[in-house]
């Protein structure tokens, strides 16, 4: 057996002994689903189907909270495409009326899409007091963006590819950045690249990320944690030699992914089957080589000097305090580099919050997009009365 093939199939097993970082094994804990699945790619035969966990909750069905959601099929007032500096097509929705007082722009985590904010996407309009205007994107190599190249797989690029939509998004009102997870450390990521951009936001939501945190335990058990970086460092090594193990090997079926997928990304036992069948198909369909390209991003990832940036903006940082990913401890963390900025701790949820307890991070962005509706409508009066 070649040396490389070794080193994959440890790698492909220690991913499973670990179970992932608390943020740079998020990728871990997703590839473990892929792992076991062996579900197509998107665009493979079979991609998208129900799974037997599906069927075997009873899922879709009448009565299942979330059965009929349409997932996926929230309608758009505008689509675009933005393309990336290096020319990699970035996928653009946006509801709401161009002249509206705010803009949000909602960045989605690894391994997901647009529909992660699907039920902020449906209610937050007619949580808020005014007109709305949301921008939605899949970030690259994710749901219907187009292809990046392997070593353009970073943070950094990620924060580029967020400051060409938010150039495509325009300076007409100010904007709120909203960012899940990785899409999190890539509004942190353009905050520190793109100064000149810094400007025109009106508020920063970070849910369920981490600027990078010395110490941490990786999400690993107490016994587990002090062997969390070298497992890391070996799984990385692994599925980067051969990241087709994430597709094929341990073919167990999506029956086991869909309580993987229940167990890791989420809080309760009690979520809806219809969500977690849904962050499953997100999660499965991305394809295996991009799982492999993005995973050794985290390993090293520290943006905590980033933060500085965003002291004199609006804060709000959400997370879950059964978040196994990316634990409180990372928000805490944040927030006490950020003394003005506020933090919400939502009870018995995990990663997947603004899945979980949507209702509650709806509720928390309304209340601050008005808040920032109302500052900004008070410094344009205090314009205006200098100018008269």
């Amino acid at each position: 057996m070649s040396r490389r093939r070794r080193a994959g199939i440890i790698g492909g097993a220690l991913g499973l002994v670990a179970a992932g970082t608390a943020v740079g094994l998020a990728a871990q804990r997703y590839a473990i689903g892929r792992i076991r699945t062996g579900e197509p790619s998107a665009g493979e035969p079979g991609a998208g189907e129900p799974s037997a966990g599906e069927r075997s909750a009873g899922q879709p069905g009448a009565g299942q909270p979330g059965a009929g959601e349409p997932f996926d099929r929230l309608p758009a007032d505008r689509r675009s495409v933005v393309v990336a500096d290096d020319g990699v097509p970035l996928y653009v929705e946006e509801t709401g009326p161009l002249d509206a007082p705010v803009a949000i722009v909602f960045v989605h985590g690894y391994s997901l899409r647009m529909g992660s904010w699907h039920f902020q996407r449906r209610d937050l309009p007619h949580r808020v007091s005014g007109p709305l205007r949301m921008v939605f994107f899949d970030l690259r190599s994710h749901g219907r963006s187009g292809r990046g190249p392997e070593n353009a797989s970073t943070i950094e690029q990620l924060g580029d590819d967020l400051a060409a939509v938010l150039r495509h998004v325009g300076d007409t009102a100010p904007i709120v950045l909203v960012g899940h997870s990785m899409g999190g450390m890539a509004a942190m990521a353009l905050t520190a690249q793109n100064p000149e951009l810094v400007a025109g936001l009106a508020g920063v939501v970070l849910i369920a990320t981490s600027a990078g945190r010395g110490g941490a335990s990786f999400g690993l058990p107490g016994p587990l944690a002090p062997i969390g970086p070298p497992v890391q460092r070996m799984a990385v090594a692994g599925l980067r030699a051969q990241p087709a193990l994430i597709g094929r090997a341990v073919r167990i079926g999506r029956d086991v992914s869909w309580l993987i997928v229940r167990r890791l990304s989420f809080g309760s036992r009690e979520v809806s089957p219809a969500v977690v069948s849904y962050a499953e198909r997100m999660i499965t369909s991305t394809p295996a080589d991009v799982i492999a390209a993005f995973l050794p991003v985290f390993g090293g990832y520290d943006k905590r000097d980033a933060l500085a940036a965003l002291r004199d903006l609006p804060v709000l940082i959400i997370v879950g305090d059964a978040d196994r990913m990316t634990p409180p401890a990372h928000s805490e963390e944040m927030a006490r580099a950020l003394p003005d900025a506020q933090l919400v701790v939502l009870p018995g949820a995990g990663h997947l919050v603004m899945l979980e307890a949507a209702d509650d991070v709806t509720g928390a962005l309304a209340e601050f997009v008005d808040a920032t509706a109302t500052r900004t409508a008070r410094r344009v009066v205090r314009r205006r009365k200098r100018t008269t």
